[in-house]
């Protein structure tokens, strides 16, 4: 049981730490003076200070009570004796007896186990952990709940004390806080490597002040700035009642959370034990993120996540610190965000080297643009955001999904070396540019360039494509808050061909639903969307906007040529009900005196396994087919683009993935329908080798692919690599991949 004589006074202690916070005196200094102040009033015999030397370990820093020679060199890892459960579970552990609890680990040269009861509380800022604070005495007894409030607190300020770089110091033993090297793996968004300086989207607020120096007023403060955040509430929600369900939902949650009673009292609570408000307030929040790490109900998650980005607003508010901090965008900027939109990322335009996302998804909103500007992207990289500040040197490896942030000279000197011979490679690619994509038995494959941004259209000339195979039309939906005008597109779509200059332009209609919601239009509550109301389903059932979009296009031909494509056709009726939609447009344009296209080529995309066995009638009357290849694999393997767990599962050169097809392929060519195939694996030279040697002939890419693959290309025989398929196949093999690799080894080395 705790001492009833004891009594720790939180708010006189925070006011000491402030004292020595004003010191001059070099960091490893100034932990140790704060370790002595907080025994002393802990009436403690030990205090010590436990700080991450990297993800795993934990090194005693400082302590007062402990034997001094095992500073810097008692080290744990994660999970190891009771300071390391407290800095996995991010949880308190307040016992009287240590020696007895399940996990602890006896350290015989620190000299503790004269030592009974033992305290330790995490130190920990929005989620990111950065070590343990304890406090151990000689008798057994329970810390008081006062006594373990008022060492929360001080760990509190402990963690703004790191941030803002108080334990740096000429000549310290302690290494400061973001200036380690750091190595995050995600996942790849897109492929490309770069390197650079950061800049971050939404810079963190920094508590400069975290110690009140009058609560009272501290409490006015809090109180003035919730209400500010409930009254911003209630008026993004008022208007906002006539929008779309999902976001009523989000902005009641956050009124909840700014009206909890709960939420409220624990924030004045910590003030009246000395917190500033804004400390108070980002100790709740920390709260709150470790809460996430542990909660693994998604809906429950979500409602964290509103807390969390409740509490950012409250921030804002108390510290004056708005989004533009002053701080000037370096030249070669990476941007770091947890999630970004696609108007927010087309503001910032081709001027990032690189983007790095704490969330996302491969199909997101920031991914498709990312795309678009052919800029590296990798995501799910936990922890970028609290680990990066504006200017960390960064260097991102879009093709591993691998990011290092402020990196060793070692990985410097390496990851030039890869940029460099990218650079080489480029150069090679830049020599065959207006060669022909001819491969060595003289097969000629047309590689076309996939786009959907009038920034990508300077990429025509420059990366040799033959034209465009893919234009997605529904960027310029996304990016804006209301729908755009008929006037607006066709603008548009005028400029495109104009950029074109005579090459083929393939325009595919509004392909929106499943990952790509638009912002102004409600959204449908599907328990599966990628095989729910998306692309040509919305266009048939809201043919208004499909009708506006095409007659956009027939006005922007002006007698040249205009090349139609409906996405997402999964049978016959669904084409030619979008293709009845068209010649009606067409009508409507001629009576009203407009100049009609000089010829129309009108195409599906085949992106559902349905359509490859459609009858052979609309083989016949289809003008073009382009294969999907990114949902045309998750529906044949059943398994979610979005889902890392499953979808590197499954590899496109799966022997029943080519089999099905090279069955397509045959049946265009009966019919004599052009078919061509459009999606990432097109972009890859050796998945594209492939594609060409089972008779695929036009194939649709990112720019910066067409040279690698132009390249592949020109060192191969066709025919050669399609009897290594058939082998493999023959010989019952699940992937292709492991001959045909070797294979296009041995070209290489003989080309």
């Amino acid at each position: 049981m705790a001492d009833p004589e004891i009594k720790t006074d939180s708010r006189q202690m925070l006011a000491r730490l402030r004292d020595v916070m004003a010191e001059d005196s070099a960091g490893q200094a100034r932990l140790n003076t704060i370790t002595t102040l907080i025994a002393e009033e802990m009436h403690s015999q030990v205090c010590s200070v436990y700080l991450f030397r990297d993800e795993e370990t934990l090194e005693l820093c400082a302590t007062e009570g402990l034997n001094p020679d095992s500073v810097h060199q008692t080290r744990m890892r994660m999970g190891e004796g009771l300071v390391g459960l407290v800095a996995r579970k991010g949880q308190r552990i307040n016992t009287p007896d240590a020696p007895s609890e399940r996990g602890f680990r006896y350290m015989p040269e620190t000299g503790e186990e004269i030592y009974s009861s033992f305290l330790g509380v995490p130190i920990q800022r929005l989620g990111e952990k950065l070590g343990v604070l304890v406090v151990q005495t000689k008798d057994s007894r329970e810390f008081a709940d006062i006594e373990v409030d008022a060492l929360e607190v001080v760990a509190m300020v402990l963690a703004e004390m790191a941030e803002l770089g108080a334990f740096v110091g000429e000549g310290a033993a302690l290494t400061a806080l973001h200036t380690l090297p750091v190595l995050l793996r995600g996942s790849t968004g897109q492929e490309g490597a770069a390197q650079g300086h950061v800049w971050l989207h939404e810079p963190r607020v920094v508590v400069t002040n975290p110690i009140a120096e009058d609560p009272q007023r501290e409490l006015e403060r809090l109180q003035e700035a919730v209400e500010e955040v409930r009254v911003g509430v209630d008026k993004m929600l008022a208007g906002a009642r006539g929008g779309g369900k999902e976001q009523i939902e989000v902005l009641e949650a956050y009124r909840m959370f700014a009206n909890s009673k709960g939420w409220m009292r624990r924030m004045e609570e910590d003030i009246s034990r000395g917190l500033s408000a804004e400390a108070a307030v980002e100790k709740e929040q920390s709260t709150a993120r470790a809460r996430m790490q542990q909660v693994k109900d998604v809906y429950l998650r979500d409602r964290l996540h509103d807390l969390d980005d409740l509490s950012n607003r409250l921030l804002r508010k108390l510290t004056g610190q708005g989004l533009d901090t002053g701080a000037e965008m370096p030249s070669d900027p990476v941007l770091i965000a947890r999630n970004i939109g696609p108007a927010e990322l087309l503001d910032y335009g081709r001027s990032l080297k690189a983007i790095v996302l704490e969330e996302g998804s491969v199909g997101s909103h920031a991914a498709i643009v990312a795309r678009a500007l052919a800029i590296p992207l990798v995501i799910h990289a936990n922890r970028i955001t609290n680990e990066a500040l504006n200017g960390d040197h960064i260097m991102v490896d879009g093709d591993q999904g691998i990011v290092h942030l402020r990196p060793d000279d070692t990985v410097v000197a390496a990851f030039k070396d890869k940029i460099a011979m990218q650079a080489e490679a480029q150069e090679r690619y830049t020599s065959i540019r207006d060669k022909p994509a001819t491969s060595r038995d003289g097969v000629t494959i047309a590689l076309k360039m996939n786009a959907g941004l009038m920034a990508d259209l300077p990429s025509l000339e420059g990366s040799g494509a033959e034209g465009v195979g893919l234009f997605r039309t529904e960027l310029q939906f996304l990016v804006r808050n209301q729908m755009p005008k008929r006037s607006e597109l066709s603008a548009l779509y005028a400029r495109v061909l104009d950029a074109a200059n005579g090459k083929q332009v393939v325009f595919r209609t509004l392909d929106i639903g499943s990952d790509k919601v638009l912002p102004y239009m409600k959204p449908n509550d599907e328990p599966n969307p990628a095989l729910g109301w998306r692309a040509i389903r919305v266009g048939l059932d809201k043919p208004g906007v499909l009708r506006m979009q095409l007659q956009a296009l027939l006005r922007a031909a002006a007698g040249r040529r205009l090349t139609v494509m409906f996405p997402f056709i999964a049978q016959s009726e669904e084409y030619t009900a979008a293709r009845a939609e068209l010649e009606k447009a067409l009508a409507r344009e001629k009576v009203l005196g407009h100049v009609a296209p000089e010829a129309i080529e009108v195409g599906a995309m085949l992106e559902t396994p349905s359509l490859a066995f459609a009858p052979d009638k609309f083989f016949e009357e289809v003008g073009f087919l382009s294969i999907g290849g990114n949902d045309l694999k998750q529906f044949f393997f059943a398994a979610d683009r979005e889902n890392e767990r499953v979808r590197r599962r499954y590899d496109t050169l799966n022997v029943s993935f080519l089999t099905f097809l090279e069955q397509i392929v045959q049946r265009c060519e009966v019919s004599n329908t052009p078919l061509s195939f459009c999606g990432e694996d097109a972009g890859r030279p050796v998945e594209a080798a492939c594609l060409a040697a089972i008779g695929l002939r036009t194939l649709s890419m990112r720019p910066a692919s067409i040279g690698p693959v132009k390249s592949m290309l020109h060192r191969l025989d066709l025919g050669e690599l399609r009897r290594v398929i058939y082998a493999a196949r023959d010989d019952g093999a699940q992937s292709v991949r492991p001959m045909v690799t070797d294979f296009l080894r041995t070209q290489t080395r003989t080309a």
